[in-house]
Formats: structure tokens, C-alpha cells, sequence
């Protein structure tokens, strides 16, 4: 009977400190992104630096339409065949 609660509090023990690098590793990510999401908020006062991100925006948005265009003719060749 005691070796079952050694072995059940050790576990605890174990599972505490998982949970613990677990949550400690979920602070350190949101504390980044937090930090991104108010460098990219300081970014958009500067015209220069708001002009390249909704350039490379609207690039990236380019590249997925002209994609999806390509997908969309390859899906046309292949039912005409």
C-alpha cells in the first residue's frame, strides 16, 4: 500500500513538472508572437516600410492566384482529354 502512493505521488511529481515546461513553453510563444504582432504594428507608421509589406502582400497574393489559374487549367486539360 505505501509503494502505491510512493509511485502515485512520484508520478504526479513527473506529470507536474511535463505540464510545467508545457505551459512555460506556451508563455515563451505567445510572448513572441505578441512582440511580432507589435513590431509589425510600429512597422506600419513608417510609409516606406507599410509600402514593402503590402507589396510582398499583394506579390504573395499574385503568386497563389496565378496557382490556383494553373491548377485550374491543368484540371481543364485533363477532362478534355
Amino acid at each position: 500500500m505505501l509503494n502505491f502512493f510512493k509511485n502515485a505521488f512520484k508520478d504526479m511529481k513527473e506529470s507536474a513538472k511535463a505540464q510545467h515546461e508545457v505551459d512555460k513553453a506556451n508563455f515563451e510563444a505567445a510572448k513572441a508572437e505578441s512582440k511580432a504582432q507589435w513590431e509589425e504594428a510600429k512597422a506600419m507608421r513608417n510609409p516606406e516600410k507599410r509600402k514593402e509589406l503590402m507589396q510582398r502582400e499583394r506579390d504573395k497574393q499574385i503568386a497563389e492566384a496565378k496557382e490556383r489559374t494553373e491548377a485550374a487549367k491543368a484540371r481543364i486539360d485533363a477532362i478534355k482529354r
